[in-house]
């Protein structure tokens, strides 16, 4: 079974579903049959690549709130991640393009390194002080190097605005497809979708229902039930006639 998960390095509730969802699953019973697949959903597509400003600022301005509300606001997302057994800065971060940080996701993927590079850039944008969108190219090729990526590529990849660009925005395209209009987003084998940083319990019983679920193969009859095939025992040779 395939778990795809929409998210943004910059959302926060995407951090905190990802350990919820993880969660359920390090539970599930059959959690070694479930193959858990990152898609790219940016939550700021249009800012400029050089465009960084605080979290408070950026909050204060696109929800139309005073600061002292935003800064509410991160001390509850704090709080939340606490109880899921995540680092959480609640003060001084910043806000800028994720666009490269996706493409590199799409680099891991292909390396079998994803899920370490995304908790790693979650790491560091949620809970660390050095800053991923002001520190430059290096910055970036480190914590890549750190979920096991090769420091060249890594960067050959951010010198190439069109690498794994289009794996993007396909992504993107096709969350659109699917209704996501928001992230975190969970498509559960193309039949059940969950929105949302969901309690772990709301994870758990996703999962339950769409491996029950799963459609058998469906096999055509084509005509000859005893037609030749290969098997377990060799491949059967038919008599000259």
């Amino acid at each position: 079974m395939r778990v795809e998960i929409w998210s943004d390095i910059a959302c926060p509730w995407c951090y905190v579903g990802k350990a919820r969802f993880e969660k359920a699953l390090e539970a599930f019973p059959h959690r070694d049959g479930v193959e858990v697949v990152h898609r790219s959903f940016e939550l700021d597509p249009g800012r400029d690549k050089g465009d960084v400003q605080p979290v408070l600022a950026m909050l204060s301005k696109k929800y139309g709130m005073s600061e002292a509300q935003a800064q509410a606001g991160e001390e509850n997302l704090g709080a939340q991640a606490a109880a899921e057994g995540l680092a959480y800065r609640t003060r001084d971060r910043d806000h800028g393009n994720t666009f490269d940080l996706h493409r590199l996701l799409h680099l891991a993927k292909e390396h079998g390194r994803q899920d370490e590079l995304i908790q790693i850039l979650y790491r560091a944008n949620f809970a660390e002080e050095r800053s991923l969108f002001t520190e430059g190219v290096e910055r970036l090729v480190e914590l890549a190097v750190e979920a096991g990526l090769d420091a060249d590529e890594v960067r050959r990849v951010l010198a190439d605005p069109t690498a794994y660009a289009d794996e993007v925005r396909a992504d993107e395209r096709e969350a659109a497809e699917l209704g996501a209009n928001g992230v975190p987003f969970f498509v559960l084998d193309r039949k059940y979708g969950v929105s949302g940083a969901q309690p772990a319990e709301v994870f758990t019983q996703a999962l339950t229902q769409a491996w029950g679920n799963r459609s058998p193969l469906q096999l055509i009859d084509q005509g000859d039930a005893g037609a030749e095939a290969c098997g377990p025992d060799g491949c059967a040779v038919p008599e000259r006639g």
